[in-house]
């Protein structure tokens, strides 16, 4: 399995229809993760760049590709993005493998 997360900003449309009819948006979105076999591991709000956030646990690429079509279309989104997540261990391995590659910076 595989961590992911997920940006988003909503349009003012969307804002406007959760001030009208507040509700949970991240446990609206549990069952469709759930679903595609995977994990809702948090939903956030947020100040600044984007307006929240979601991290994600599922099987593969593709599930998310899935999850985040699915949701874009809405139309609901004035912006989202995905990122997916190493861990440490991961990262260490990366490093490993980086190490062993031979590479030419451009004009070098």
């Amino acid at each position: 399995m595989a961590m992911y997360l997920v940006k988003f900003g909503y349009t003012a449309e969307t804002w406007r229809r959760l001030l009208a009819n507040p509700e949970d948006r991240g446990e609206a979105i549990r069952p469709i993760v759930e679903a595609a076999g995977g994990k809702l591991h948090g939903f956030w709000y947020a100040f600044g760049d984007d307006d929240g956030y979601g991290l994600f646990e599922l099987p593969n690429d593709v599930a998310i590709a899935g999850i985040c079509v699915k949701t874009v279309s809405s139309g609901a989104f004035s912006k989202f993005s995905t990122t997916k997540l190493l861990t440490v261990e991961e990262a260490l391995e990366a490093f490993r493998q980086g190490g062993g590659i031979q590479y030419r910076a451009p004009g070098a």
